[in-house]
């Protein structure tokens, strides 16, 4: 399961989408999840099934690797879809004592498995396309004008690269020590919940430690270099776009567009 996590991992490949700015990314992963959110019906949603599949058929990521990132909400998707069904007030479809299935909970359910599914498939997309490095630079260069209120852009930037950074580092941390543990008799798969849970505290205890200690290296390793953020930071390499980056942003304000008139119309 830990293995599945995809989101905050960067898959190296010669595409299209990996030579984008990463602006150009951010910006229309934001623009791909408002659109989720504006398509009401199933004719819109092949609408963002086609253009999430031209997304990743152009990103050159395997497929197989993209989708099992799934299996980590799993879970999740499950509980949502299951309230969703159950306490869905409308016509009733089955009934069994307090527990009842409505039409209209069917059709929730199914809108928000799509949404769910979408929006961890879109981000995915982009962290797979794009170095924490180069995210940190497109946020940053887009959240610029925020400094003139005094927000901190940089610091902010350089914690969620870093977030993102230590999401796959602390996965593999996690799956070696509990190949430790289970090499030493522990056991996390049988028993219920609460003896599940105190199973977990051998596993608990040395991630965070390990968590910890790695913090602590990377902060002393950025103030050994002598490392501050602020206007005056210079970048190695400066973002700049290029004709690629237009036709995406033009790519995309037509599909947002469509998701817009999708909405209005009522399709």
């Amino acid at each position: 399961m830990l293995r599945d996590i995809t989101l905050g991992q960067f898959y190296p490949a010669d595409s299209v989408l990996h030579r984008l700015d990463p602006r150009t990314k951010f910006l229309g992963t934001m623009a791909f999840i408002i659109s989720v959110f504006l398509f009401n019906t199933f004719p819109g949603y092949a609408v963002a099934t086609l253009f999430l599949g031209a997304m990743i058929f152009l990103s050159k990521v395997p497929v197989k690797f993209i989708f099992k990132g799934l299996k980590a909400i799993f879970v999740i998707l499950l509980i949502t879809v299951a309230f969703n069904i159950l306490l869905t007030p409308g016509e009733i479809l089955w009934k069994w004592g307090f527990l009842k299935v409505t039409k209209e909970g069917l059709v929730l359910a199914g809108r928000m498995a799509i949404r769910l599914t979408y929006l961890v498939i879109g981000s995915s997309v982009m962290t797979l396309t794009t170095t924490p490095n180069q995210l940190t630079d497109g946020l940053e260069r887009l959240l610029r004008p925020l400094n003139k209120i005094h927000v901190p852009v940089h610091e902010i930037s350089m914690m969620m690269s870093i977030a993102l950074r230590f999401i796959p580092i602390l996965l593999e941390e996690t799956d070696k020590i509990m190949k430790a543990q289970i090499a030493r008799g522990a056991d996390f798969e049988n028993g219920n919940i609460i003896q599940k849970a105190k199973n977990m505290v051998p596993l608990l205890v040395p991630l965070f430690i390990s968590a910890f200690r790695r913090a602590n290296d990377l902060a002393m390793a950025m103030e050994a270099r002598c490392y501050h953020g602020g206007d005056d930071r210079t970048q190695m390499k400066p973002l700049h776009y290029a004709k690629r980056d237009y036709v995406a942003y033009a790519v995309v304000i037509v599909y947002l567009g469509i998701a817009a008139a999708f909405r209005i119309i009522g399709i």
